[in-house]
Parts: C-alpha cells; sequence; structure tokens
C-alpha cells in the first residue's frame, strides 16, 4: 500500500492571527513563514492580501523568500480581492490563491443577499480569474457546515470545471460534530472523485476541530487546514501539532495516511509562535502543553521510570522537546553558542549570532544558570526583531517607599540623538510608561500587560509583553521585552510597542476587514 499523504495547510498567518490580540508585524510574519517552512508545511497561508497594505507587503515579501512550501493568499469573491493575491504572491515559486464565498442558506439570505443561483456565477467567475494569476486556485465554500449538500455539489462541480484543484469545506463556525463531517466529505468525495483534492477547515467552538479534521481524513479528505497551537477566530482552528501526531502514533488506524511535517520542529515552532503572539498553550494543552509529559502522580512517575510506555504514548523527543538542561554559562565562547543554536534549531546568519551572541554575554553575566528556553526566547526576540526607531540606552528607577512617589528616568536614542527625560507616575511602570511616552512624543494607552518567568530560579528571565494602543481608533499593538529585571523588560516591551507601531502606521488593519475572512 503506499503512503497516503496528506497535505498540511498552515493558516496561523491568516486565521491564526484573527484570534484576538494575536497581531504580527511583519518581520514576525516573515520569520514565522520561513519557521513553517522549515517544519514542512505544504501550503502557507499568508495572509489577506486585499485586508491592508500591511498585509500586502508580509505576503509579498514572504512570497519571495520561501522555497520549499507553496505560497498562498486568501481572497474573497471579488475581482480586486483576487487581483491584490495575485499580485502579492506572484514572486513565490509555488503560489496559490484560495477564494471563497458562503454557500449556507443563512449566510446567502441575510449577509449576501443572493440566490443561489447568483452564488454560483459568482464562484465561477472567481476561479476563472485567479486562474488568470496562477494554475492552483483553492475554492472554499463558507460555512459548509451549514450548507446543503445538494446545492454544495453542484457548486464544487461548477468551480471544478471552471478550474478549481482544491475544495474546501470549512465547519465556519464549529458546529458539526465529527461523524457529521465525515458523513459530509463522504458524499462529496463520492461526487467529487479524483478531479480535486477535498480540503477541511474546522473550527474548534465545540472543542472537536482535530477530531472532525481526523474524522474527514478517513472520509476521503487529502487536505487540513490548521494552525499552530490552534489559534484562530473565537475558539481556534484545529492544531496542526495534534492532527499530526495523531497520524503519526496511530498507524494502526490510520494505515499510510501521514504528512510531510518534520516532528522534531512541532515545539520549537509552538514557542515561536507563542513568543511572538503572547498567547500561550494552556498547560494541559495536547503535544506542546507544559504539562504535556509532566507527571506528577507518584503512580506515574514510578510507572515511567520503569517503562515510558506505560503513561506516555510518544516520545517528548520525537517534538523537538529536550530537557531543560542547563547548558552555558558566561564563560561559553561563540563556537560553543553556534553550536548550541544549531542543536536547538536555529539557523542564524553570521550578523545575526554576532548580535544574539552579545545579548547572550550580557544575559550571562547577570544569570547564574543559562537554558535552553534562555536561548529560545533570546533568539526568537532577535530573530523577529524591527527596525529600532527608538532604542532604550539606559533605565533608572527610584525606590518606590510607602507614601513616597515613583519616579522613573531614561536616556533613548533615536534619530541620532539621545535623549534624558525623567517623570513621576501612580506606580513604577506607571513612571515608566510616562516618560517614555514624553521622550518619544507619544501617548500610549496600555491595553494588556502579561509577565511570566522564562526559566525556572530567582535569577530567571523574564518575558513581558504588553499591548498598547498609540491612537484611539487603531488596535492595540504587541511588544515584547526581556530581561532579567522585570521593570527592564517592561520598558523594552512598552518600546517595542512603540517600533512596531511605527513600521506598521501606514498599514494597520481595520477590524472590519478582519471580519470578512472568517471561513
Amino acid at each position: 500500500m503506499n503512503t497516503q499523504n496528506i497535505k498540511i495547510f498552515d493558516t496561523t498567518l491568516r486565521d491564526g492571527e484573527q484570534s484576538p490580540g494575536a497581531s504580527m508585524n511583519t518581520e514576525e510574519k516573515i520569520q514565522l513563514a520561513l519557521q513553517l517552512e522549515k517544519l514542512g508545511v505544504d501550503i502557507i497561508e499568508a495572509g489577506f492580501a486585499a485586508a491592508s497594505p500591511g498585509d500586502f507587503d508580509a505576503i509579498s515579501r514572504i512570497a519571495a523568500q520561501v522555497k520549499n512550501a507553496t505560497v498562498c493568499s486568501l481572497a474573497r469573491a471579488l475581482d480586486r480581492d483576487i487581483k491584490a493575491a495575485g499580485e502579492a504572491v506572484a514572486q513565490a515559486k509555488m503560489k496559490r490563491i484560495h477564494t471563497f464565498i458562503a454557500t449556507s442558506p443563512i449566510h446567502m439570505e441575510y449577509k449576501l443577499k443572493m440566490t443561489p443561483e447568483q452564488v454560483i456565477k459568482k464562484a465561477v467567475d472567481a476561479v476563472t480569474y485567479a486562474k488568470t494569476f496562477c494554475d492552483d486556485v483553492e475554492f472554499s465554500c463558507e460555512d459548509a457546515g451549514r450548507s446543503d449538500i445538494v446545492f454544495m455539489k453542484e457548486i464544487l462541480d461548477a468551480v471544478i470545471n471552471a478550474g478549481a484543484t482544491t475544495l474546501n469545506i470549512p465547519d465556519t463556525v464549529g458546529y458539526r460534530m465529527p461523524s457529521e463531517m465525515g458523513a459530509i466529505i463522504k458524499s462529496l468525495h463520492e461526487s467529487v472523485g479524483d478531479r480535486a483534492i477535498l480540503s477541511v477547515h474546522n473550527h474548534n467552538d465545540l472543542g472537536l476541530a482535530t477530531a472532525s479534521s481526523i474524522e474527514c481524513i478517513l472520509n476521503g479528505a487529502r487536505q487540513v487546514e490548521c494552525t499552530i497551537n490552534g489559534l484562530g477566530e473565537r475558539a481556534g482552528n484545529a492544531a496542526l501539532e495534534e492532527v499530526v501526531m495523531a497520524l503519526r502514533t496511530r498507524h494502526d488506524i490510520f494505515g499510510d495516511y501521514d504528512t510531510n511535517i518534520n516532528i522534531k520542529e512541532l515545539y520549537p515552532t509552538s514557542r515561536l509562535v507563542s513568543s511572538i503572539t503572547g498567547i500561550e498553550p494552556q498547560p494541559n494543552k495536547a503535544i506542546v502543553g507544559k504539562n504535556a509529559f509532566a507527571h506528577e502522580s507518584g503512580i506515574h512517575q514510578d510507572g515511567v521510570l520503569k517503562h515510558m510506555e506505560t503513561y506516555e504514548i510518544m516520545k517528548a523527543t520525537d517534538i523537538g522537546l529536550d530537557k531543560n538542561s542547563i547548558v552555558l554559562g558566561k564563560h561559553s565562547g561563540r563556537h560553543a553558542f553556534k553550536d548550541k543554536l544549531e542543536k536547538l534549531g536555529f539557523s542564524l546568519k553570521d550578523e545575526e549570532i554576532n548580535e544574539a551572541f552579545d545579548r547572550f554575554k550580557i544575559l550571562a553575566d547577570a544569570k547564574k544558570e543559562i537554558f535552553d528556553d534562555d536561548i529560545r526566547a533570546l533568539i526568537s526576540a532577535e530573530i523577529t526583531k524591527i527596525n529600532e526607531v527608538f532604542k532604550l540606552v539606559t533605565l533608572q528607577l527610584s525606590d518606590c517607599n510607602p507614601g513616597g512617589v515613583a519616579n522613573a528616568a531614561v536616556t533613548i536614542a533615536y534619530d541620532g540623538k539621545e535623549v534624558t527625560d525623567a517623570a513621576i507616575g501612580n506606580g513604577t511602570m506607571d513612571a515608566v510608561f510616562k516618560v517614555i511616552d514624553r521622550v518619544c512624543n507619544v501617548n500610549g494607552e496600555l491595553r494588556d500587560y502579561q509577565v511570566d518567568a522564562v526559566t525556572e530560579g530567582k535569577d530567571a528571565l523574564a518575558r513581558v509583553i504588553v499591548k498598547v494602543a498609540f491612537e484611539d481608533d487603531k488596535p492595540a499593538i504587541m511588544g515584547h521585552g526581556l530581561s532579567v529585571d522585570t521593570m527592564l523588560a517592561t520598558a523594552k516591551a512598552y518600546i517595542g510597542a512603540l517600533n512596531s507601531y511605527m513600521s506598521m502606521k501606514d498599514g494597520l488593519r481595520s477590524s472590519s476587514n478582519k471580519t470578512g475572512a472568517n471561513i
């Protein structure tokens, strides 16, 4: 029996970014796309080109750099969307346009205000126009989970004749049971046959996205649309790592069904996504959660020590998760540092290694022990950084004694000069933000603040994530900061958000654009 290859269509950069608060800047999107290529995904949905100039630019730059995966842009069944998508992916070695229109009675009547006949014509016109930009065209029936099966067969026949090569059946609102989605795919597969690849895109509103995706594979789907860590609209999408490891672990059920995913890159990819978006998987998240391979029960610990398979159905090392060992210190040299980066799966240019090594030395002076996760956090921050319009040079804080007033002084470099100023505030953090605003001539509004320890110990590296709005009618911008000093990490995060704002100022995505891409 020949291997049955299941294509993995990753939509972390499109649907995943639509998770509330998960916006990414262009440099972060590029680095994540390169990591997805390294992971071995077949198709990277790099964004929604018509949504904003920023999205168009990110897709175009990803298309120019990714060589071993198909780069795809989403487009509504509108000529202007399809043209933007075609132009955005033009430089890709392998390119795809993914166009969609709603097919459920409720959507056609209330959202589109179109008859079924009009919807079919619109779909055919969209696929026909998309084919003028590339041969690989995917068509989606938005809200397929609540669509009439007879109508779906009719519209799918029409778009196949127009040139669609992949047909996506999304459970847009996560409504269907796995058995129901399986039955839909089985019926459509009997109708479509080998004329096109059937794909599924399941949302997780009832916690069934992975189960539904697996059931669809068993009934004829040969592409699964999913995201790293299950990110996505509302409750998210099918988690890539769960679908892949289910197939890999249960060969007794799935036979030769498998993917092209390099599973050792699953954990590093999960950590990169968490670092960029600031959204950590819940501790008990399957495969990549912090507790996924942890055992607290004495009975479980005893069993695992005697024989791993008593309580573990896969190895942590399979997904790229090694023991969080102490690896380097302040006396470690550049060669040892570079060797560790390679073992952790990072491939950096010499200039990037030099800059990362300098940051490592600073960290090593402040920290007694350096762990693998410290290195991962340090490098993730290095490879996703953007141009620094503003750079923090120094931060000095006064003691905030009971009844006293918090004071923060900063020196910030920008436009070839350094400016020093100070401010008081209602607490140390407020003082830090106020003095940065004053020096940089902005008025940021803090919307969210998160801090966590990257590793254990009293000198643990603090990772701070802030979300700051710099304009009332624009979404909050995310910033990241790393330091053994929490307030220094906070200042870095705030300035990081400001630098992202400066780089994205002309291309911020509006919330109205987001709603049009919910498939």
